[in-house]
């Protein structure tokens, strides 16, 4: 331990709660709307058992995070040492919602037997218990995570990152900021200045309250100068009648009882629950490798068990979303947060949760006044990918982005085409490409080549980051790493784990059903409980062929290897690319380029084994 100043809060707190604060506050109210209108969800169920449950999951995670930044602090002498931001696992909000407890309100709400309280009733209790077995998934992980680190190439773990934090982060709120310019440009110039511009404001006001503040008085007055009304007085005195104590409670009994009851409508679930949990494992694993780029090193092992254990005990109070190690570690960073902003976003929704105060905030502060913060975030992860990896990596880090930006066409056009009045959906457009693509010179990249890409749910993701190991072993001439890793590739599209998807007739939604055991669908499994049936007429794409041409291409790269490694074949250039001084006379350093260079690492100084069981908390 080293002796060194650091307070439990400090003024760059205050910036970083209000940007963590309002990335939660987007995920409770993309919760209430969407339970409400899909799910049932009852005001009483929402806000007495699953809002307060969602309390317990925070306090938890954010409590312990503080507390570990501080430890590890003084254990290094880092006096700017930032705890790992945590909250509301976005991916798992939409895709519990959308393929779980949605699927079983609708189930059982036309059953006359039940009727929609029932049906809610049990689609929250379902919730529950995913969200128990993705907590499961991910404590898990936390044994396997050093070594994926210690394996993985950072610019793969980073590059994921960094298409997120552009494309899925920082992007929509963009666009909705423009959506908005009277209400929200303001703030964003705000952010802008005193983030980027590091000026300093009247009264050493933190730069994120003074946007929070002057995007809240625009809001609630500009629309009394050009008559478009952004808030609702009434919904602020409907909340207010929702004030009162509503402390959490243990739901143990309501899981149990349904487990014992009907547990065939769990198994028809687990296609969602096993990918998301090994999905949020991963980003957990990405999130720390991106703390560890800006400076600061936790036990990869201890931060993903209790991000575990904050899931969990979601699951167990009530809530049916799953927690993670949120995304953005350097932007809270560079925004001078420390620990203190990690307390202040687990107090303040335990306090407004359990006090029935969540209503009341969100019908009074708008969403507009805080997206420039966390658009802010995003776009320092996308630039701290590029700083943290070497410079002859940087297309490494590139082509990760490929899949997130097919990923995005994925979403966008099915609610386009709804738009235009396209009632098949996406359905009869990849119908015809693929029966064009059986002839000769057909120029049919679309829509299959996207969906197969992005594949369903969040396999985009993993895509990402395997194309990314690949990419930055070649460009140090690993043949056999790279042949692995797409070996890897090949494995993890025959599971389903990317590049598989199904589309049913009607509205268009991927369906993450084919996600880990795929070949449910094939025929067979059909009489037995794996089996998945689907409508007639479903588009099944089950990317065998993508798989072969992972196979294929790992196959060639290890016999790259094995001619380079005699001296045969696939020799140096004599004129090396990597070598070549980039524009302002920067060198790229070179590691890794001979063929004695196979088992070296060629990134940035690693994690030893040593190092990783060093840190503890």
């Amino acid at each position: 331990m080293k002796s060194i100043r650091y307070p439990l809060f400090c003024k760059g707190d205050l910036d970083g709660f209000f940007g963590l604060a309002v990335d939660n506050l987007v995920q409770v109210l993309v919760i209430a709307s969407l339970c409400k209108e899909l799910c049932g969800f009852s005001d009483t169920l929402l806000f007495t058992t699953v809002f307060p449950g969602i309390a317990v999951s925070l306090l938890v995670g954010n409590l312990f995070y503080a507390i570990q930044a501080q430890w590890v602090a003084r254990r290094d002498g880092n006096a700017t040492c930032t705890a790992l931001p945590y909250g509301i696992n976005t991916p798992s909000v939409f895709a519990y919602i959308l393929f779980i407890m949605a699927p079983v309100f609708s189930r059982y709400s036309g059953n006359p037997e039940f009727g929609p309280q029932r049906a809610a009733d049990i689609a929250w209790k379902v919730g529950l218990i995913a969200c128990i077995g993705s907590g499961v998934i991910e404590f898990l992980g936390a044994f396997l995570g050093g070594w994926i680190r210690r394996v993985t190439p950072r610019a793969a773990l980073l590059s994921a990152l960094a298409a997120i934090g552009i494309i899925f982060i920082a992007s929509p709120f963009a666009f909705q900021i423009f959506e908005r310019p009277l209400v929200a440009m303001v703030p964003l110039f705000i952010v802008l200045i005193g983030y980027f511009g590091h000026v300093r404001f009247p009264f050493g006001l933190p730069a994120g309250l003074v946007a929070v503040l002057v995007g809240t008085a625009l809001a609630w007055t500009v629309p009394l100068a050009v008559g478009t009304p952004i808030m609702d007085a009434d919904r602020v005195r409907e909340a207010a009648k929702l004030v009162a104590v509503h402390k959490p409670t243990l739901c143990w009994g309501d899981i149990v009882s349904l487990m014992t009851t009907d547990r065939n409508l769990l198994w028809s679930f687990l296609g969602v629950i096993v990918p998301m949990g090994l999905v949020n494992a991963i980003g957990s694993l990405q999130n720390i490798e991106s703390a560890e780029a800006a400076g600061d090193r936790y036990h990869t092992g201890v931060s993903m068990a209790v991000n575990g254990v904050g899931t969990i005990a979601a699951g167990l109070f009530g809530s049916c979303f799953p927690t993670t190690i949120y995304i953005g570690h350097p932007g809270w960073k560079a925004l001078g947060a420390r620990s203190g902003y990690s307390i202040l976003n687990g107090l303040f929704f335990t306090i407004a949760f359990t006090l029935g105060l969540g209503a009341l905030i969100v019908s009074v502060i708008p969403m507009e006044s805080g997206m420039a913060i966390v658009m802010y975030i995003g776009i320092i992860i996308a630039a701290q990918s590029y700083s943290a990896v070497p410079t002859r990596h940087y297309p490494a880090v590139a082509i990760g982005f490929f899949p997130a930006v097919a990923m995005i066409a994925v979403l966008l056009v099915p609610a386009i085409l709804t738009g235009s009045g396209a009632t098949g959906g996406i359905l009869p457009m990849l119908v015809a490409h693929g029966e064009k693509l059986k002839t000769a010179l057909t120029d049919s990249w679309w829509p299959i080549g996207v969906y197969s890409l992005a594949g369903a749910n969040s396999g985009f993701v993993i895509t990402g980051i395997i194309f990314s190991a690949a990419c930055a072993c070649l460009i140090d001439r690993r043949f056999r790493p790279a042949a692995i890793w797409c070996f890897i590739g090949a494995a993890m599209t025959l599971l389903g784990f990317q590049h598989a998807f199904r589309v049913e007739p009607g509205p268009f939604a991927l369906s993450p059903q084919e996600l880990l055991f795929y070949q449910r669908t094939e025929e067979y499994f059909a009489g037995t409980r794996f089996f998945v049936n689907f409508p007639e007429h479903t588009y099944l794409h089950r990317a065998y062929q993508i798989a072969g041409g992972y196979a294929l291409a790992g196959v060639m790269m290890w016999v790259m290897h094995a001619l380079r490694a005699r001296g045969r074949a696939f020799g140096d250039l004599a004129v090396d690319v990597h070598d070549m001084p980039l524009q302002g006379g920067v060198v790229p350093s070179r590691a890794g380029h001979g063929p004695e260079s196979e088992s070296q690492s060629a990134e940035l100084p690693d994690k030893s084994a040593e190092q990783e069981s060093e840190l503890r908390p």
